[in-house]
């Protein structure tokens, strides 16, 4: 297999549907879809074909064809689409005829995306946007890979990259004319400021990256509290379907249980953790108890659920203050066994619904005002993190350099625009290629 290989794969889904949209991509394309439907259609424009085996006549389908000639293509490289019927039977007839033919073969995952990267069409910024944007469930998620995908983040990556040559021509200049103290003194002038304001800025994008990274993989958001105090059927009631066990024994969830939700765009990961005793009454809920408060430590949010038929639920677990207090079993007509006078709580009842409305209102507003604002997030990936913390800590170093020695300095600046230039993949990409192409679908 080598990248001169004429590649082919389904880029719509499995299954019996209206439409499946065959790519080919490669050197062969033309050729391959000639043999398919005799003289080429015009190039770019939507053809209705009928497509026959060239060995045996037979009709495989009838179906629009597009010709997509290099280099205006995806790839690059010369395509083809073949918007099939959506058979299975039609889509597997075609592409066993594909792959009998010379050179051409079945692509592998993310194949058509690093033949695009290769050929200039994306930048290595511009394809984990698209990666992203393949997997994302909720509007934050879209937006956040559609800032990626279109080249936003990439141009101030590469704003960052041209000041720091700029800042290193600067001091070359210095280095050379050294001799001449007009032109060695004007050139160094506000280096440092230079310098600072940038890492100023790459400080602050980096700050602003936890909230991307959130929004990328979701919202953690745990409840917990004591046994029996009706975590699970919150749980429940707000993914509308039974995914927990409920019943009136105390202690019926032994482990945690998540379920993706996505509330008003923002994507979040909702757990229900064992319930959280004065003393455990075997080693099973031991073990409950401490995963309990481990992803109590790891929340974004902290939701703890209490009820007054559950003697000390009230106080939360010292582990960590809670974000938001829940008092469920509003609904129970009983005198309060606990009085909660100085915690301020949302009173609800997930049985019959009273009150959810408006604690996920403020569930809403809590997560908007902590994770809904990543219009200026431009780091995104442990990838981007990496690159643009190393990046920092060179300059950091550069900074500490004095006057006397230009040329560290120079060096120094060099090897950080190198670093910031792997954000983009002009420099030093390859180790990266693997782990990040392999995330894509055949089709891509």
């Amino acid at each position: 297999m080598t990248n001169s290989d004429t590649i082919f794969a389904l880029s719509s889904g499995l299954g019996r549907a209206a439409i499946a949209i065959l790519r080919i991509s490669g050197g062969s394309a033309g050729a391959v879809l000639e043999s398919l439907v005799g003289a080429l259609p015009s190039a770019r424009e939507f053809a209705l074909r009928t497509l026959r085996n060239s060995q045996t006549g037979e009709v495989l389908d009838r179906s629009v064809v597009v010709w997509l000639p290099a280099p205006l293509s995806f790839t690059g490289e010369d395509c083809a689409e073949l918007h099939l019927h959506g058979s299975p039977s039609v889509v597997a007839a075609v592409m066993a005829y594909l792959n009998h033919q010379p050179g051409v073969r079945p692509a592998e995952p993310g194949e058509f995306t690093r033949r695009a990267f290769v050929k200039g069409k994306l930048d290595l910024i511009e394809v984990e946007g698209l990666a992203d944007l393949l997997d994302a469930r909720t509007a934050s998620q879209r937006e956040q890979a559609m800032r990626q995908m279109t080249g936003e983040a990439s141009s101030t990556f590469e704003s960052w990259r041209g000041q720091l040559l700029s800042i290193r021509a600067d001091i070359e200049a210095a280095v050379d004319f050294a001799d001449e103290a007009d032109i060695a003194v004007t050139a160094i002038q506000g280096v440092d400021g230079q310098i600072e304001a940038l890492l100023q800025s790459i400080t602050a994008a980096l700050a602003r990256s936890k909230t991307a990274e959130v929004v990328r993989d979701g919202v953690r958001v745990v409840l917990s509290g004591h046994p029996n105090t009706g975590k699970s059927s919150l749980l429940n009631h707000l993914a509308r379907r039974e995914v927990a066990i409920v019943s009136d024994v105390p202690g019926t969830t032994r482990d945690s249980i998540e379920v993706s939700l996505d509330l008003n765009g923002i994507p979040i990961i909702l757990t229900d953790t064992a319930g959280l005793r004065f003393a455990a009454s075997d080693a099973v809920e031991a073990e409950g108890m401490r995963r309990s408060r481990h992803h109590m430590a790891q929340a974004d949010v902290l939701v703890w659920v209490w009820s007054d038929d559950v003697f000390g639920s009230e106080n939360p677990d010292p582990v960590r203050c809670p974000d938001i207090v829940v008092r469920n079993k509003c609904d129970l007509r009983r005198p309060l066994v606990n009085h909660a006078e100085n915690i301020a709580y949302h009173s609800i009842s997930a049985r019959t619904g009273q009150g959810i409305e408006g604690f996920v209102d403020a569930l809403q507003a809590m997560l908007g005002n902590r994770f809904g604002d990543v219009d200026s997030a431009l780091i995104v990936s442990a990838r981007q993190q990496a690159v643009v913390i190393e990046s920092i800590r060179l300059l950091n170093d550069c900074l500490a350099v004095s006057s006397a020695g230009l040329e560290l300095k120079a060096e120094i600046l060099r090897l950080a625009a190198e670093e910031i230039g792997r954000l983009t993949g002009r420099v030093d990409v390859e180790e990266w290629l693997g782990v990040i192409f392999s995330r894509f679908c055949i089709g891509k």
